[in-house]
């Protein structure tokens, strides 16, 4: 059987807690009146009575703040789309050779702890070599957080093997790569907005995984570029609509 790859897929509808903080994830500032959702969210088939509960819900587990008649990002999602901006614009600079390098120290953390911290260094675009050895390419434009340096050693190094074996053995970049492809190609097939929604939703979560390598250690045709021009064409959309 044949599958046309732009036929629109089948997928559950939408709720309205995802369309909005889609929409706000998407919007600078992250700040909309309620009028204005309103007639953003009717397109993805969400209606004005279940939006307004939505909110409520939303509001009251401190997911929005809301001054009168305007609702914005908390906190704790305003760091989530700071790192959403990152995926899409991320800032790096000229590699010299040199890779950071954490080597976590600290003993005694619970699981919890564990995983906590395995979760920032991954979101830093870390990757592990072995058990507390993290290390990547000293291309990012970006510090090493502060609170680091209480669980590890942090430094600069320049590893015997080569760039090209270690990054290999760091990130499956190949998998990486082929999923970035059907992404795109999705994203780009698709035209009903709940299901463009849906499409680079998928996309954002994939670009928070790009290890962002040196071009020199990247395969000829890396598609993290091409996604990430997609998904700002897409956010540009959502800005204007």
């Amino acid at each position: 059987m044949r599958i046309n790859p732009s036929a629109e897929p089948v997928t559950r509808p939408l709720s309205a807690r995802s369309v909005v903080l889609s929409l706000l994830l998407g919007a600078h500032p992250p700040r909309l009146p309620v009028r204005e959702l309103v007639r953003l969210v009717e397109p993805f088939g969400v209606g004005g009575s279940t939006l307004r509960a939505a909110l409520s819900r939303m509001v009251a587990s401190g997911d929005l703040r809301r001054t009168d008649a305007v609702y914005g990002l908390s906190d704790r999602l305003l760091a989530r789309q700071r790192r959403q901006d990152e995926a899409v614009e991320a800032r790096t600079r000229a590699w010299d050779g040199d890779w950071e390098m954490v080597v976590i120290t600290a003993t005694g953390r619970g699981p919890a702890e564990r995983a906590d911290l395995r979760a920032r260094l991954t979101a830093l675009r870390l990757a592990e070599l072995r058990e507390g050895v993290w290390l990547r390419p000293a291309n990012l434009a970006r510090p090493l957080p502060e609170e680091l340096t209480g669980v590890a050693l942090t430094c600069t190094a320049r590893p015997d093997e080569p760039a090209a074996a270690l990054v290999a053995r760091l990130w499956p970049l190949d998998t990486w790569a082929a999923e970035a492809r059907a992404l795109l190609g999705r994203a780009t097939g698709v035209r009903h907005p709940a299901h463009r929604l849906t499409a680079y939703a998928a996309v954002v979560r994939h670009l928070l995984t790009d290890p962002v390598l040196p071009a020199a250690l990247l395969p000829a045709d890396w598609p993290g570029e091409a996604l990430r021009t997609a998904y700002a064409g897409y956010q540009r959309e959502l800005a204007t609509s």
